[in-house]
């Protein structure tokens, strides 16, 4: 299984051409992320780095808070962070960093692999979640790096993949110096898999950054969200949600200053979200296009990465996405710390310790169908303004205790 799957990468880098063209056509990827895809960096690096690596979004912020803590140590020059996605590269651009620096991640082809090391010299690699990547890994234990998975997630699902190659698995989780999982289904996959060190220091994702993005919102656009009522934000929402969430907010809206704000997952998607919703006769407004705002709107639409929080707080009402379709959930948290109450349907597996930790607070709320949803927005309770503060309690026993273990392989 090694041999075939050196020979499969091998054979995407020599097809990588062709695949780039048609990625930038798509707007997957630009010139700068496939140069440094292949090896190419446009930044000098310093003596003691630190390494992080996550796919995208959501694993990259995951880390911020921790990173933010790390960058206080004077023991560490630099802290890298790679991703694979030009929204994930978007994202932390809009994030200030005191001595973090981003560039995308190599495609996983030995000998890149090993120009990515060569050149970075880090004294500890990190992969957070479920980003795991056999050539780098070998690479990293043939110069003796610490390696470690943070935040650990495998699903049912990958774990199922993963056990179909069980020898393949056993070799490339074993290689791992640490493991730390984010609950205890995947602590018992791990283990199942091969990992050898596993160690249980709370989910990264109940964290909070402290720092406020760097785009701030029109004096145009605050003078028009003051003017408005938002009774309901769709959050980190994906194709057939807009439609769920147009629906709900047709049947209680009272005034014509009452808006919905809709947050797509995949903001290029606004478009789409537009025509699709012609046939509504609502008026739409693109977050993009703040200078020309209308005031007689009924639908606020956000297509900007990197934003999502400064809306958030309008709202008492959130539905977060990826609920209703079987993709398992989004992170729910952004809208907690705003104090609103979270709506969502039953396919949340993805963050199921975290929502069953909301609804035990009693600010969450799961529906099985439309009419639920809909009856419990009209009777909503205020939210448990507590919660806030037990998160920020169990978010400093996180970073605090992630910190420490960290350091020792440092």
């Amino acid at each position: 299984m090694k041999i075939i799957y050196k020979v499969l990468t091998l054979i995407v880098y020599i097809l990588l051409p062709f695949i780039s063209i048609f990625r930038i056509y798509k707007k997957k990827e630009n010139l700068k992320s496939i140069k440094q895809k292949i090896g190419n960096y446009n930044i000098k690096p310093k003596k003691k780095i630190i390494w992080f690596h996550g796919s995208s979004v959501g694993e990259v912020l995951s880390v911020v808070p921790l990173i933010q803590e790390l960058e206080k140590n004077n023991n560490i020059d630099q802290i890298l962070i790679t991703s694979s996605t030009l929204s994930s590269g978007k994202v932390l651009s809009n994030i200030k960093f005191k001595k973090t620096v981003h560039q995308y991640y190599p495609i996983d082809v030995t000998f890149i692999a090993e120009k990515f090391l060569n050149y970075w010299k880090p004294k500890a690699c990190i992969f957070i979640e479920s980003e795991i990547w056999p050539n780098m890994v070998e690479k990293i234990k043939e110069k003796k790096l610490p390696l470690i998975l943070l935040n650990a997630r495998i699903t049912k699902k990958s774990f199922k993949r993963w056990s179909k190659i069980r020898l393949f698995s056993e070799n490339i989780f074993s290689k791992f110096d640490l493991c730390a999982p984010q609950n205890k289904e995947t602590h018992s996959y791990l283990k199942r898999l091969g990992s050898k060190k596993l160690k249980n220091l709370g989910n990264l994702k109940l964290c909070d950054t402290k720092q406020k993005s760097l785009i701030k919102l029109k004096s145009s656009q605050k003078k028009f969200f003051k003017s408005k009522k938002v009774v309901l934000t769709g959050y980190s929402t994906h194709p057939t949600e807009e439609e769920f969430c147009v629906d709900i907010f047709e049947r209680i809206r009272k005034k014509k200053n009452e808006i919905l704000v809709l947050i797509p997952r995949h903001v290029e998607r606004a478009n789409a979200i537009i025509n699709q919703l012609k046939h509504r006769n609502l008026i739409i407004q693109k977050h993009t296009l703040g200078n020309k705002i209308q005031n007689n709107i009924d639908i606020y639409l956000i297509d900007t990465y990197g934003e999502a929080k400064k809306f958030l707080r309008y709202s008492k009402i959130i539905f977060t996405g990826g609920s209703i379709i079987p993709h398992g959930g989004q992170n729910p948290l952004d809208a907690v710390r705003e104090n609103a109450i979270v709506l969502h349907g039953p396919n949340v597996q993805n963050f199921k310790e975290i929502y069953a930790f909301l609804s035990k607070e009693k600010i969450s709320y799961q529906f099985r169908n439309f009419n639920q949803a809909l009856k419990y927005i009209k009777n909503k309770k205020s939210v448990n303004i507590n919660t806030k503060l037990k998160l920020k309690t169990i978010s400093s026993k996180i970073l605090k205790n992630t910190k420490l273990e960290l350091m020792k392989y440092v």
